[in-house]
């Protein structure tokens, strides 16, 4: 059987807050809603523009991730599936949505005026307003024990990305 692909990769820009929720066994799941835009000049020399709007569903801990840095209007990159679920309505009509089931997210832009950042590690979530006496100290680096040069540097990557 010959190999499938279903991957998304969109950059764009919230059209809502998104809405963070758990499922009856906790799991966590966040729903966004990103427009993407595109621009164009007609053979006539008139200037287009058109927007799509995307519906995005974020499981576990990225749905978390999403619904503490995610604002409406931010820029972000995210990565996914489609899927396509269907139910019966009231009135027993098949119905259709499709979404993208995000695998990444990352933020694009930086924080706003009067907004503090927030960085997300692997064990804390501190912003970045506060003392460094108030933090606790992270463990001085060590020679790589198993770990790609890739996470190395994925751990030097800016504070902008939340991961």
């Amino acid at each position: 059987m010959a190999k499938s692909l279903n991957k998304v990769q969109l950059i764009g820009n919230l059209t809502k807050d998104p809405e963070l929720k758990f499922t009856p066994n906790g799991a966590a799941v966040c729903t966004i809603g990103i427009a993407t835009n595109r621009s164009w000049t007609t053979d006539s020399g008139e200037k287009k523009d058109e927007a799509d709007f995307h519906r995005l569903v974020a499981w576990n801990k990225l749905a978390e991730i999403c619904g503490q840095l995610l604002k409406k209007g931010r820029k972000v990159y995210v990565e996914g599936r489609l899927q396509t679920r269907n139910w019966q309505d009231k009135d027993g009509q098949t119905k259709y949505m499709t979404e993208i089931v995000l695998s990444d997210m990352i933020l694009l832009d930086s924080r706003r005026d009067g907004e503090t950042s927030t960085v997300v590690t692997d064990e804390f979530n501190v912003p970045e307003n506060l003392d460094e006496s108030q933090v606790p100290a992270a463990e001085e680096p060590t020679k790589s024990k198993g770990k790609s040069k890739k996470e190395e540097v994925k751990k030097e990557a800016s504070d902008d990305i939340p991961f």
